[in-house]
């Protein structure tokens, strides 16, 4: 395991091609992956061509950065029409990082820079497996609340799963600290 981090170094910033190899060491990580509808990226290239047709283009993808190393990410994707008051949130880390508080500190940079770049976001949601109890803590430290269980929600990687739904609203307070 890593040495502890100092949360301070910690940031959020757009996806680089040159990201390529850091992305590599935890998108080519199963433990990292199972959680998250992307598969595990197997080479070089798959993670360059991931980055640049991916990652770039998304509306509010940002890599999860140690000292300005990309370690995981932070996906927004902002619903449209009658639902454009609400957005998806997700994220992953590396598994060297797990345990530590960053996914929690990325998590509130995210939510507090989400709500300025999105200004009729009103509501968002993050969605855990049941089973995943160490997302669901990350998600209650960060501020969302946990709204319930969505029975057999959805497929993912071969198995239907039970999802845990949480939300954070543009009226709720960022917890203070890291």
């Amino acid at each position: 395991m890593a040495p502890v981090v100092d949360l301070s170094r910690i940031s959020l910033r757009p996806f680089k091609l040159s990201d390529v190899d850091d992305f590599l060491l935890w998108a080519g990580d199963d433990q990292v992956t199972r959680n998250i509808r992307w598969k595990t990226c197997g080479s070089r290239e798959e993670a360059l061509n991931f980055i640049r047709d991916v990652c770039i283009p998304h509306p509010w993808r940002r890599s999860i950065c140690l000292d300005d190393r990309s370690i995981g990410f932070v996906s927004v994707k902002p619903w449209s029409g009658d639902d454009r008051c609400k957005a998806d949130i997700g994220y992953a880390i590396s598994v060297a990082y797990w345990g530590q508080g960053i996914t929690t500190k990325a998590l509130k940079i995210a939510v507090s820079q989400v709500f300025k770049d999105f200004p009729n976001l009103l509501r968002l949601q993050a969605f855990a497996d049941v089973e995943n109890k160490a997302s669901q803590r990350v998600l209650e430290k960060a501020g969302f609340l946990k709204e319930g269980i969505l029975r057999k929600y959805t497929y993912l990687k071969g198995n239907i799963k039970d999802l845990v739904v949480f939300s954070f609203l543009s009226t709720d307070e960022i917890p203070r600290g890291d």
